[in-house]
């Protein structure tokens, strides 16, 4: 590729995004432009897929509203997304949850992901790094 486009596309990409996967519930907020006005809107969903990579990377979120699923996609580095935020991570062994849109009410719900607390993390750091030269009993 030609050097002035990879600069200005480097320039457009945003760097403060979250770590984003399959099956985390985000809130997404969007600028809305109406007429001259501008406001903010917070679009909240289950994150179906994400697909693409560098400018073009986007991610599809859905969620139900008044009965009826409603499916958005949204670009990463698009200028319009105000910001992303993850209320919760799910647990998924797969790509992409299609087999979502098939079912309704609770069954639409994924399992939450654990998370290390900060005192387990502290605990593997002490048992992971010996002192140099000296044995370690593996119980």
């Amino acid at each position: 590729m030609n050097l002035k486009i990879i600069e200005f596309l480097s320039k457009r990409l945003k760097k403060d995004l979250p770590n984003v996967r399959v099956g985390d519930t985000v809130k997404v907020t969007v600028r809305i432009k109406e007429g001259a006005k501008e406001r903010n809107q917070n679009y909240e969903g289950v994150v179906l897929k994400i697909k693409g990579s560098g400018i073009n990377k986007t991610f599809t979120v859905r969620r139900v509203f008044q009965g009826v699923g409603v499916e958005r996609v949204f670009f990463f580095h698009s200028p319009k997304i105000e910001k992303i935020t993850i209320i919760r991570s799910g647990k998924t062994r797969r790509a992409k949850l299609y087999y979502l849109r098939e079912r309704i009410g609770k069954s639409t719900k994924l399992k939450e992901k654990e998370k290390l607390t900060l005192e387990s993390e502290s605990e593997l750091q002490k048992e992971v790094i010996p002192e140099e030269g000296k044995l370690v009993e593996i119980k």
